[in-house]
């Protein structure tokens, strides 16, 4: 579908793989730090891709809480490795360019769901 058919009242999350090309196929809004298993443990359905067929099917997600929305002591706290590092630069190029004797030719380049940025729980 075109890039602008959602409403914006739906989310795809990525429970499997990330890299399937999806740069400038579908809009990236964020990304699941924590809690995925949560996600990936809801059944999947029958349909195409794991998609319901039947409204019925489908698990309904009854609540969700935003970090933004606890007290701040409640607040998970966690790193990343800030993308306009030179270390990020050089994490970024391992990701498009492998260096694995395998990869005879590197790629040059990456999509945005190739190259996630590293994150942890602050220590």
């Amino acid at each position: 579908m075109s890039p602008d058919a959602g409403t914006g009242a739906e989310l795809y999350t990525v429970i499997g793989q990330a890299p399937r090309q999806l740069d400038r196929n579908i809009a990236v809004v964020g990304r699941i730090i924590e809690g995925m298993e949560h996600l990936s443990s809801l059944p999947r359905g029958m349909g195409a891709l794991g998609f319901y067929e039947k409204a019925e099917e489908r698990t309904p997600i009854r609540a969700v809480r935003l970090a933004s929305d606890l007290p701040a002591g409640e607040r998970p706290d966690f790193q990343f490795l800030a993308t306009d590092s030179d270390s990020f630069l050089r994490y970024a190029d391992s990701r498009a360019n492998r260096r694995d004797p395998f990869f005879l030719v590197p790629a040059g380049g990456a999509d945005i769901c190739n190259i996630p940025v590293p994150t942890r729980r602050k220590p």
